[in-house]
């Protein structure tokens, strides 16, 4: 099996780390950097930056916020929202991100991955998918931070992102999300059979069995977590200890601090 990345992701707004649930009904956690550098203190594997609004207003707003982060987190950090042209790409690379994740534009202009995986490579394009269940073992993605529709199939769009050029993956279940429910194991597997990408599972992960099913069950090869970390339900050295006990291979924490490039 190969090592099965910890990544905390943490959803923005304005200035704010928030938390919703079904990506609705935002609440205010604290401040983003802070709880970054915490994460990476704990050992996460990698970080995300999600600007909730950004895909709403036209821009991405987290320049700063990025390089402040990576001044001081040597893990990949991911930047996502609002990114619409190479020019935005560049702009956040340079602030200190290593990749991007799409959703709206990509959908919107699917070229744009491929343009993305060009430039910059394929290991820096990442394509979220925020999908609905539509019926059994069906679902749709969804744009604009989960609110409008786009008449696709998940799976269907997952294995084009592969063919136009994406490194990546980033699948999160609305339905799920902020809901401890667990993962959608279904949805994740389907997409993990369907691309020979890595497959990042989002929303829902509630316990460790949580994260034993996504990765033994759905293929994942990463797990995005917020919740959990965010209202201290778990920490990142127990999930990781306890992954590893249900026989998944982790890193080492002693393996924690290598040095990540910054453009």
């Amino acid at each position: 099996m190969p090592t099965i990345r910890l990544i905390a992701r943490l959803d923005i707004k304005g200035p704010n780390l928030i938390k919703s649930i079904n990506l609705e009904g935002v609440r205010v956690i604290g401040d983003p950097r802070e709880h970054a550098c915490r994460y990476y203190a704990d050992g996460a594997d990698e970080l995300i930056y999600m600007d909730m609004v950004a895909s709403l207003y036209g821009r991405n707003s987290l320049d700063d916020l990025v390089r402040r982060t990576a001044a001081d987190v040597f893990v990949p950090l991911t930047v996502g929202g609002g990114i619409r042209t190479l020019d935005d790409v560049d702009r956040m690379l340079r602030a200190g991100a290593d990749k991007v994740a799409i959703n709206t534009q990509a959908v919107a202009t699917p070229e744009l991955v491929t343009q993305i995986a060009r430039r910059f490579g394929s290991q820096c394009m990442v394509v979220s998918i925020e999908a609905k269940e539509t019926a059994p073992g069906t679902w749709e993605p969804y744009v604009d931070c989960g609110r409008e529709r786009t008449h696709l199939d998940a799976v269907e769009w997952a294995h084009r992102a592969q063919e136009l050029g994406a490194g990546e993956i980033l699948v999160t279940s609305v339905d799920r999300e902020g809901t401890r429910r667990g993962f959608d194991v279904a949805l994740t597997r389907a997409i993990s059979d369907a691309v020979t990408l890595p497959v990042i599972a989002s929303g829902g992960l509630g316990t460790i069995d949580h994260l034993a099913e996504v990765v033994h069950e759905g293929r994942a090869d990463a797990a995005a977590m917020a919740d959990c970390l965010h209202y201290g339900r778990i920490s990142l050295p127990v999930l990781r200890q306890g992954a590893a006990d249900s026989g998944i291979a982790v890193r080492r924490v002693a393996d924690h601090g290598a040095t990540r490039h910054t453009p």
